[in-house]
């Protein structure tokens, strides 16, 4: 039975990358600063590690046929002092050298890592265009485009450069991009139907921004392709093929969610900024990121658009 270790994976996508990865046959190692955890499931086991102080439990990483890496801290969920910045960045790139020192001092049969990276490495789309509100930027960001220059594009550049010394220890290396992912078990999807619960289709800023998105089931489903297909190594970018603007998100989950029963409201800019700070930034930025690289690679979505997604996220088939 192949082994996956993956670090991080007491968060959203871990969680859901777990149960995943074991119903295809793979026993899961997570790594956690609290190891005490147990699943009850015999496929899932708990290891230790320390980014801090730079440790791991070794056994862990020697019984690994492949490692997925999750960690680093939430970017939304603090507020960006230089202090938060600082453990965003941290968090991440001390993993990377973790699980690097590791793998140089220990005869291991890893023969893949996957790390994690974010869309947050582009800049915002300069102009765009949508159709029914899908569509695409006049230019969509692929993976050679340089990352930008703000906080998220610098963070992602030393987050990929971080991992990117595996490959000199003949390890096949994948670095996916991740959009925003939809889960009904949290992250923005969650947020976003809060106010629906009193009939409040929320709509940030204009609403005209691109929001390039996953769902969280091929999400997982791509972690496990990358793991399967010996072929890929690189960046990828793990966003839908149809992105969408946040007004047409909204109002298409409201009417799943309410049926003709809401109101849409705009939050506007300037309040945002004044709740978020500098993460508002983030909440208001248009990026159109594309797929083709991971297409091309053979990988297929089960939900390429937004009405599917939601589709099967709310339940409501209409």
């Amino acid at each position: 039975m192949p082994v996956v270790l993956i670090a991080g994976g007491t968060g959203l996508i871990g969680k859901n990358l777990t149960r995943h990865l074991n119903a295809k046959g793979y026993e899961v190692i997570i790594v956690s600063r609290k190891p005490s955890h147990t699943s009850g499931n015999p496929m899932i086991t708990f290891a230790n590690w320390n980014i801090d102080e730079q440790k791991m439990d070794i056994d862990a990483l020697l019984k690994a046929d492949y490692i997925i890496n999750l960690a680093g801290a939430g970017v939304m969920e603090k507020k960006w002092t230089k202090k938060y910045k600082k453990e965003i960045v941290e968090s991440r790139t001390k993993s990377s050298e973790l699980l690097i020192r590791a793998l140089q001092e220990n005869t291991n049969h890893v023969k893949t890592i996957i790390s994690s990276s974010a869309i947050g490495w582009y800049s915002l789309n300069p102009t765009f265009s949508t159709t029914s509100g899908e569509g695409v930027a006049n230019k969509s960001f692929i993976e050679s485009d340089a990352p930008g220059e703000d906080f998220l594009g610098e963070t992602c550049r030393l987050w990929e450069e971080s991992i990117e010394p595996v490959t000199k220890l003949n390890k096949r290396l994948v670095k996916l991009r991740t959009g925003i992912v939809l889960s009904n078990e949290g992250g923005a999807f969650a947020e976003f139907k809060k106010p629906l619960r009193f009939g409040i289709a929320a709509i940030l800023g204009d609403g005209k921004q691109i929001i390039s998105w996953i769902h969280i089931d091929d999400l997982c489903r791509m972690f496990i392709y990358a793991i399967e297909n010996e072929n890929l190594s690189g960046s990828y970018n793990a966003v839908a093929p149809l992105p969408v603007n946040n007004k047409n998100l909204i109002l298409k989950l409201a009417k799943k969610m309410r049926k003709q029963f809401y109101i849409p409201v705009h939050v506007p800019q300037f309040l945002l900024k004044l709740i978020l700070g500098e993460r508002s930034t983030e909440i208001l930025k248009s990026a159109t990121v594309s797929c083709e690289k991971i297409k091309a690679a053979g990988f297929i979505f089960l939900y390429p658009s937004i009405d599917a997604a939601l589709k099967e996220l709310t339940g409501n088939k209409s």
